[in-house]
C-alpha cells in the first residue's frame, strides 16, 4: 500500500524496497515477498534514472529468487512480462555500470532456468543484450559467466536464430572462453554456450578451427569437471561432423592431438554414465575420417572402447 501510494517519490520507494530487504531473513516471508516481484519491476520501471533503487532492488530479486531456487518454490508466476521488460531495461539504461550489470545478469541468469521465462526473455530480445554485456565487461568474470549460461537456456531450446545474431553469440562465447580458460567455472559456462551454438547450423571454417582449438585447450585445463567435458566433446562431435577442417585441426592440434584429450576425458570419468556417452558420441564423429581413424588404432582406443563396451552393456 505504501508503494502504491507513493509511487512517485523515488526516497519513498528507496526505502519500501530496503523495508522488503529486512524481511529475507524470515524464511517464512518468503512466498509474500515472492508475490512482490511485480510491484518491485514496476517502480525499478517508473525510476529507471535512479541508480540506487535499480541497484537495491537487483539485490532484494536476486536475494529473494536465490532463496526461492534452493527451497524448491515456483517462481515462474512471479516472473512475468513485466519482470522481464524491466530488468532489460535496467541492462539498457546501465549498460556501462558493472556493479549494477553484474546483479541484473546474474538475475537473468537465474530467471532463464524457467523455460516460460526463457521464452519471454528471447521475445523481448535479449539476446544481444546479453551479447553486448559480455563484450564491454570481458574480463569481468561474474558479468561472463551469468550471460553465457543465460545465453545456453535461450538458445539450447531455439530453433530458428537469426544468423547474424549466431555469428556474434559465438564470437562472444568464444571470446568468453579464450579469456577465462583457467576459470573452470565460467569456462564451462561458456563451453555449455557454445556446445547449444553449434546446434545451429555450420560455423564458418575459421571459427569451426578456432572454436575447436579452443575447446581442446579448455578440455586440457578442465579436464576434472564432468559438466565442460560432457558439454565440450557434444560441441567437439558437431564440429567434426560438419567440418573437416575441424577434423584436420582436432589431431593436429600444435598442443597435441585431441585422441589423447578424449582418452584422458574417459579415463577420468569413466564412473560417469553422461560423460562417457558424449565421449563416445565424439568418437563416432572421430572414425568417419579415415586418417583419425589409423590414429585412434595406433593409440589403442579400440582397447578403450572395448572397456566401454564392458561397463556399459545395457547402454
Amino acid at each position: 500500500e505504501f508503494m502504491h501510494a507513493y509511487w512517485d517519490s523515488e526516497e519513498a520507494q528507496v526505502k519500501a524496497v530496503e523495508y522488503l530487504a529486512s524481511f529475507l531473513e524470515d524464511k517464512s516471508a518468503l512466498p509474500c515477498l515472492l508475490g512482490c516481484t511485480g510491484l518491485i519491476a514496476s517502480t525499478m520501471k517508473t525510476h529507471i534514472d535512479s541508480l540506487e533503487l535499480q541497484r537495491e532492488s537487483c539485490r532484494l530479486l536476486l536475494e529473494m529468487l536465490s532463496q526461492a531456487l534452493e527451497h524448491n518454490l515456483d517462481v515462474e508466476r512471479s516472473l512475468d512480462d513485466g519482470v522481464i521488460s524491466s530488468l532489460l531495461e535496467t541492462v539498457r539504461k546501465y549498460s556501462e555500470n558493472e556493479e549494477l550489470l553484474s546483479l541484473v545478469c546474474t538475475l537473468l541468469m537465474m530467471i532463464s532456468s524457467s523455460e516460460v521465462a526463457a521464452e519471454n526473455l528471447r521475445k523481448a530480445g535479449a539476446i544481444p543484450d546479453l551479447l553486448m554485456s559480455i563484450r564491454t565487461f570481458l574480463p569481468n568474470e561474474q558479468i561472463c559467466l551469468s550471460c553465457c549460461g543465460a545465453l545456453w537456456s535461450l538458445l539450447v531450446s531455439e530453433n530458428n536464430i537469426d544468423k547474424a545474431l549466431l555469428q556474434s553469440a559465438i564470437s562472444a562465447s568464444s571470446a568468453v572462453l579464450q579469456e577465462h580458460l583457467e576459470n573452470a567455472t565460467v569456462a564451462e559456462a561458456a563451453g555449455s554456450a557454445l556446445w547449444a551454438l553449434s546446434l545451429h547450423g555450420p560455423f564458418t571454417e575459421n571459427e569451426n578451427e578456432s572454436t575447436t582449438a579452443l575447446l581442446l585447450d579448455a578440455l586440457r585445463m578442465n579436464l576434472e569437471r564432468p559438466v565442460l567435458v560432457k558439454n565440450a566433446c557434444q560441441a567437439l562431435a558437431h564440429l567434426l561432423r560438419l567440418s573437416e577442417i575441424s577434423a584436420f585441426r582436432f589431431v593436429t592440434d600444435s598442443k597435441g592431438s585431441g585422441i589423447k584429450v578424449v582418452k584422458d576425458a574417459y579415463y577420468v570419468h569413466s564412473d560417469d554414465p553422461d560423460v562417457v556417452e558424449s565421449v563416445c558420441a565424439l568418437i563416432n564423429e572421430m572414425a568417419q575420417y579415415d586418417d583419425i581413424a589409423l590414429d585412434m588404432v595406433s593409440q589403442k582406443m579400440k582397447e578403450m572402447l572395448s572397456e566401454i563396451k564392458s561397463r556399459f552393456p545395457s547402454s
